[in-house]
């Protein structure tokens, strides 16, 4: 989706705009801000937060999920070291806060498909910060009562909310009565479509819910029923328009062709396609770098650095490229995609012994993916067919889903969610270089901007390597 005027002016109008839940988001009394945003200037505020914010939580832990690896041996963010989010944690509120905004108004107005849209996006961004950080403010923090420091909800409350939010968000798009439409302009994920909106609904329950497959309390059955009003076709996915030439995955690439460095691709990642794990070269690996300078792929191992030469500059190793319709200057930032989507339904019919579901639905789920990549029909059905992949539905098991889906969430947040329920199992799946845990990361340390201005409240912190309250029986 390439933006429009209209739409550039929409999200400036609002990208300081008031912050009505409490003085925990308070930016001043600046006389220049706009304090009555229209809904619908609003809602491009809204969509757009959340596809940066898509962004940023999926860089932020790309490290820990061996897609990207650090060229600095021994950099923190490989190594598991304590590092920073602040402005991860920061934009996630301020981006909850305009969508809580935008319920408040549009209860006001009665405008049922802001009201939506507004709930179903806050339960999205909260669910980045509990799978970050395992508790955070929420109750307290959006209340109209005003407050510099609330409370934190437990990981239990945080886990119910966001489902509440987003059955309330199912309802109030289902309305017949709504005053104001959904701008097609204004909206940058679904353009205004609200059939789309409902169908993401759908979805993000589905992940919700899949979630907690270590938990007594796990139904795969509501996992299918939810995936059965949701996405049909690549067609529905959630995706964030940019303006030409500012997908920020390419802004990385670029400069990194520019000679600063950043964007290389783990060791572990390029292993995973390029034959050497299991014997059989994914086509996909060429749609998502290019070869080398020696015509090979070739990662960076996490926590060891850039094995090559001259800081590798000659780049005989593999990084993000601009030439993968994922990481172009011009791509969509993907939220959440049919292509995932099907291997929640894999995983979650073969928990509940629906095997031949469970198989088509894992084969669907590789052909979407390489057709988001452009990957020629030839070669992905060659792959489909070698026998190491298309086993067959009494064949199928949980480690091949978990390492399908592993190539489908690629750069996105949601693979951390499933490397932590999978344990870390993927095939040869290594702890980095240098670590400084004894096993792999679970959490991040609360951030500095929490310690400074709320540490009264913030829980007694786990070693990062703790899982958070989903990830354990």
């Amino acid at each position: 989706m390439k933006l429009t005027k209209k739409l550039s002016i929409g999200i400036l109008s609002v990208a300081l705009t008031f912050q009505s839940c409490g003085d925990y988001f308070d930016v001043g009394n600046n006389p220049n801000l706009v304090t009555e945003p229209s809904l619908n200037s609003l809602l491009a505020s809204v969509t757009h937060r959340t596809g940066m914010n898509a962004y940023r939580y999926g860089s932020a832990v790309a490290n820990y999920v061996q897609y990207i690896a650090s060229p600095t041996q021994g950099s923190a963010t490989d190594t598991y070291d304590i590092t920073d989010l602040s402005t991860s944690w920061s934009q996630a509120y301020y981006g909850m806060s305009d969508a809580y905004d935008m319920t408040i108004l549009a209860e006001e107005a009665g405008a049922d498909l802001h009201l939506g849209v507004g709930k179903l996006l806050i339960a999205y961004q909260l669910s980045l910060v509990l799978d970050t950080w395992g508790s955070a403010p929420y109750t307290e923090a959006f209340s109209k009562a005003e407050t510099f420091t609330p409370a934190y909800d437990s990981p239990e409350q945080l886990y119910a909310t966001i489902g509440q939010l987003i059955d309330e968000a199912i309802v109030a798009l289902g309305s017949t009565d709504a005053t104001v439409a959904l701008d097609e302009d204004l909206d940058v994920i679904h353009g205004g479509d609200v059939q789309a909106w409902i169908r993401t609904a759908y979805g993000l329950k589905a992940r919700h819910l899949n979630k907690i497959t270590k938990k007594a309390s796990y139904d795969p059955e509501a996992v299918l029923a939810a995936l059965d009003n949701s996405y049909a076709s690549a067609d529905d996915d959630m995706k964030m328009g940019l303006f030409t030439g500012n997908n920020p995955w390419a802004g990385i690439a670029i400069s990194n062709l520019g000679g600063l460095l950043g964007g290389w691709l783990s060791s572990n990642w390029i292993d995973h396609l390029n034959g050497e794990k299991y014997g059989v070269v994914d086509p996909r690996i060429s749609r998502i770098t290019d070869p080398t300078v020696n015509n090979d792929y070739v990662g960076t191992p996490n926590g060891g650095g850039n094995q090559g030469p001259l800081a590798n500059t000659i780049h005989d190793e593999n990084y993000i490229s601009t030439n993968s319709p994922i990481t172009t200057e011009t791509a969509p930032i993907y939220i959440m995609t049919y292509a995932e989507l099907k291997f929640v339904e894999a995983e979650a019919a073969l928990r509940a012994g629906q095997t031949a579901r469970a198989y088509d639905a894992y084969l669907e789920g590789i052909q979407a993916s390489m057709d988001i990549l452009g990957v020629p029909a030839a070669e992905a059905t060659a792959y489909i067919e070698e026998p190491s992949v298309g086993v067959g539905a009494g064949n199928l098991t949980l480690d091949l889903i978990f390492k399908e889906k592993y190539v489908v969430t690629y750069l996105n947040y949601e693979a951390w969610n499933d490397a932590r329920r999978y344990d870390y199992g993927y095939k040869d799946f290594e702890m980095p270089q240098g670590a400084v845990l004894s096993n792999f990361i679970r959490r991040v340390a609360i951030p500095n901007t929490e310690i400074v201005s709320n540490r009264a409240n913030i829980p007694e912190q786990e070693p990062l390597d703790t899982p958070l309250w989903w990830d354990q029986p």
